[in-house]
């Protein structure tokens, strides 16, 4: 589990729905004023600055981080994923302060911390435990993570959520909703409800610490005879809704690998492009999560932690399928073949203009090149990822073509860039070819039962 140092007085979480409804209206006047002083100083020059200009600054990107920061769960975790996603579309400047989501979550003051699990375990839970450090080893959107010892001798990592995230979710999604069509970043003909909806019943199923710890004991069966691995052991007696208690493991965090031995970060690589294979085509289960907190490496015992089931979809049966096709026609350099295949999945339609099929088709074209030959691929010294990003951007400039995929695709490609950002970040050199071609060849035996 992640260790990190957290100042001694946690910030309490706005729990209540009109105190965080309040947090999001001094946000926007904040914005609005400094919208305002910056239109004043620019016109004063003679410049006629656009709306988008004065909204996109680093000085409001600054009072977005400062306010998901402390308001947390839902909005934080939206901030988080814009971050992610359009990170390389932003200027450096607000792309560095929106990446600070990721990893400066505020932890709860002890004060508030008590209360909550008094509610959650009861009054007098203490008795259960030998050791219970109030201080968090981890804190994030949904929740914070506290280390114990039990009286029978467990040592544990406590995941405690933060109070009122399950209940402020619609209401954080909307306004953060709100913020964005405010800012004009979205072309007003995009229909993005079915985007707000899914993103509100993930993170429902996110905030239900039960249904993650279900997945964490699933994905452990799963993963049984890969000894490179280890999912942490769910412990039933101490998990509810809002508490997850798993045994705590050691490890580094994976990027902190960056200066390992070259054969490690390899190994390493190649056990996540494998388990990304597995998920996709063997477990049709996938913990879609990209964040690289998700993942610990022990260094003693060279075994890959896996954390964090909470963002984990479940597959339709005819999903591997269709990605089978698309990559098979893909690799036979079958455009034809690949372009109906990326309609069956809904990269585009049928009816989508040719030029802008074309480049989403280059860009899948340009993503193939770790797999068409069987030799380790080095990430590390290659520009697809900045050609990836500038074919994006250059996509994304005709707004009135903005299309949504279904939310599966979208889940699996945020996973996908994730994987790959981490090979490119670890400059690792990973044989995907060999990692792919078994399962596209002939579809696998279906994933081992597991009990639920």
């Amino acid at each position: 589990m992640p260790h990190r140092k957290f100042e001694s007085k946690g910030v309490a979480v706005p729990s209540g729905r009109f105190s965080r409804l309040a947090r999001f209206g001094g946000m926007a006047g904040g914005i609005a004023g400094g919208m305002l002083l910056d239109g004043a100083k620019q016109l004063a020059k003679g410049k006629r600055p656009s709306v988008s200009d004065l909204l996109l600054t680093p000085a409001n990107a600054l009072k977005v981080t400062t306010q998901l920061a402390q308001l947390r769960g839902a909005a934080m975790k939206v901030g988080q994923l814009m971050s992610m996603d359009a990170g390389d579309m932003l200027p450096p400047e607000m792309a560095e302060i929106l990446g600070r989501l990721r990893s400066d979550a505020q932890h709860m003051p002890q004060s508030q911390l008590k209360a909550a699990l008094n509610a959650h375990w009861g009054v007098g839970w203490q008795k259960k435990f030998a050791e219970f450090s109030f201080a968090p080893i981890a804190a994030a959107s949904i929740g914070q993570v506290h280390r114990a010892k039990t009286l029978d001798g467990r040592d544990l990592a406590i995941k405690i959520q933060y109070p009122g995230v399950r209940h402020s979710i619609d209401s954080d999604v909307n306004n953060v909703a709100s913020l964005m069509k405010l800012s004009g970043v979205l072309p007003k003909t995009l229909n993005i409800a079915p985007m707000l909806a899914e993103a509100k019943r993930e993170l429902h199923q996110e905030a239900d610490y039960k249904r993650e710890g279900e997945y964490l004991h699933r994905f452990a069966g799963l993963l049984a005879d890969s000894a490179e691995f280890l999912v942490p052991k769910l412990h039933p007696d101490l998990t509810t809704l809002s508490v997850l208690a798993m045994d705590y493991v050691e490890g580094v965090p994976v990027e902190s690998l960056v200066d390992a031995p070259q054969e490690e970060r390899d190994r390493l690589m190649t056990l996540l492009v494998g388990l990304l294979f597995r998920e996709l085509f063997e477990f049709k289960l996938m913990q879609t999560d990209p964040n690289f907190a998700n993942y610990r490496y022990n260094t003693t015992t060279k075994q890959l932690v896996l954390l964090d089931f909470g963002a984990t979809r479940e597959f339709p049966a005819e999903m591997p399928q269709d990605y089978r096709r698309l990559m098979n026609a893909g690799l036979a350099g079958d455009r034809e073949a690949a372009r109906q295949a990326m309609i069956d999945i809904s990269f585009f339609t049928k009816d989508t203009p040719a030029h802008y099929q074309s480049a989403v088709m280059d860009m899948f074209e340009l993503s193939l090149d770790p797999l068409r030959e069987d030799a380790p691929f080095d990430f590390g010294s290659t520009d697809i990822a900045l050609r990836l990003r500038d074919g994006g951007m250059a996509i994304g400039q005709e707004r009135t073509l903005w299309h949504i995929p279904p939310m599966d695709t979208l889940f699996l490609q945020r996973k996908f860039g994730g994987i790959y950002m981490l090979a490119s970040r670890l400059k690792a050199r990973v044989n995907v070819h060999a990692l792919m071609m078994p399962y596209l060849t002939s579809a696998p035996a279906d994933a081992p039962t597991v009990q639920k």
